[in-house]
């Protein structure tokens, strides 16, 4: 067990690597790569940026005395890494300064990045840490922005660290920028919601009503079974996982403390959120293959956020061992990683499910929005002492089956 975890860091790592490697220098603009649908081209470092950072929040937050001495040393220079790549995305003068308010992609991707401050509230928000225990050194200003974070990345800060005041402000900034994005009538009222949360973790002023307006909304846009329409009419795709069910579980938790009427709502949601994954579960073939379905299949093994999710937060229903779970995903990050092709000679996703597929990738999607494969290793927040990492390999449903095993009876909820 301890070596497939050491495999789930290097994947995470390898995938994730290039976008804070070149952020943290100034240069993700420079380097990321924009040689299919570059239209897209001043929407992608966020996208990259903050899709990466949806998966690697949990473990950036997972308390360092939990890991061998060789994972705390990964965590401590990744968690540096994040913080100096928060300034770099939203100070104004950065050469690597992100797109928070033109077209309305931006919505999608701060919502994203507002995700991981809500999943790392201490390393990445500064949240119950007091203001003279963070780091509160910046570079000072002068004409090349780019020279200044490169001696900073080089600087051996101790961890933790989380980010100081003036990234926290920049956040903020940035965060509520979005607003002025209207929310289109779909899963996009959770990016809305959701940037409320990133600035509710942040210490900063907060809009109940547009976090009350997406959790109201998808109250009547339950389609039973654990489903939710994306809008009135229901689609087969994985929605439910890439934004609706994972941002749906962590704003009612969130925020029940705020409200009675979230709070009414909450059993309801982690309900259907435990069931959807349990479907999840059952989709991962003998093999770690998938159902190709849906829009936005190229977010490759992002399609299981909801099961890593639950997994994370020890809401798998019963039938479900934490150990089978870590089996039928790695499973899945076997399959989809073992494709020769799925990087490009410097290291970035290229579109594709299995390899490089880019007839797969629809309209709106760039090299950046690959990055949302990332959410597939929550579970890497959890100690190596927890019971996903600890308990021995153990078959999923799909393998237990289709090896003439024995599984329990599927049952549907209201």
């Amino acid at each position: 067990m301890e070596d497939t975890r050491k495999e789930w860091l290097a994947a995470l790592l390898k995938i994730t690597g290039p976008v804070l490697d070149a952020l943290e220098n100034g240069e993700l603009k420079q380097r990321l790569p924009l040689d299919f649908h570059a239209d897209r081209a001043q929407y992608a470092p966020l996208e990259a940026f903050g899709r990466s950072m949806l998966g690697l929040a949990p473990w950036l937050e997972l308390d360092p005395a939990a890991l061998s001495p060789e994972e705390r040393s990964l965590q401590s220079g990744m968690r540096r890494k994040a913080v100096r790549c928060l300034e770099m995305a939203t100070d104004p003068d950065s050469p690597d300064f992100m797109n928070f308010t033109e077209g309305g992609q931006p919505l999608v991707d701060a919502a994203f990045l507002a995700h991981a401050l809500v999943r790392a509230q201490k390393v990445l928000a500064g949240r119950g840490i007091a203001a003279s225990d963070a780091d509160e050194s910046v570079p000072a200003q002068c004409a090349d922005k780019t020279a200044e974070y490169r001696s900073e990345a080089a600087a051996d800060m101790a961890a933790p660290l989380p980010a100081s005041e003036r990234t926290r402000r920049h956040l903020a900034d940035a965060l509520r920028a979005t607003r002025r994005i209207a929310a289109v009538n779909t899963n996009w009222l959770f990016f809305s919601a959701m940037v409320e949360a990133g600035l509710y973790v942040l210490g900063e002023p907060w809009d109940i009503m547009r976090v009350l307006g997406a959790l109201r909304t998808f109250q009547d846009w339950y389609r039973g079974d654990g489903v939710y329409g994306d809008g009135p009419m229901f689609r087969w795709d994985y929605y439910n996982s890439f934004v609706i069910q994972p941002m749906y579980v962590d704003l009612v938790e969130l925020f029940a403390d705020q409200s009675d009427e979230i709070a009414r709502m909450r059993p309801a949601v982690l309900a259907r959120a435990s069931r959807y994954a349990s479907v999840l579960e059952r989709m991962i073939g003998p093999d770690g293959s998938y159902p190709v379905v849906g829009r936005s299949i190229c977010y490759r093994f992002g399609a299981f956020q909801m099961l890593a999710q639950a997994a994370l937060k020890h809401r798998l229903e019963e039938h479900l061992s934490p150990a089978s779970v870590r089996c039928a995903l790695t499973a899945v990050i076997r399959r989809v990683m073992s494709a020769q092709d799925m990087f490009d000679e410097n290291g970035w996703l290229r579109p594709g499910v299995f390899g490089y597929q880019p007839e797969l990738a629809e309209e709106y999607i760039n090299t950046g929005s690959l990055y949302l494969c990332s959410a597939v290793f929550l579970p890497l927040g959890l100690s190596p002492a927890d019971p996903f990492w600890d308990q021995p390999d153990e078959d999923w449903s799909g393998r237990k089956v289709w090896a003439g095993g024995h599984i329990s009876i599927d049952h549907a909820i209201d």
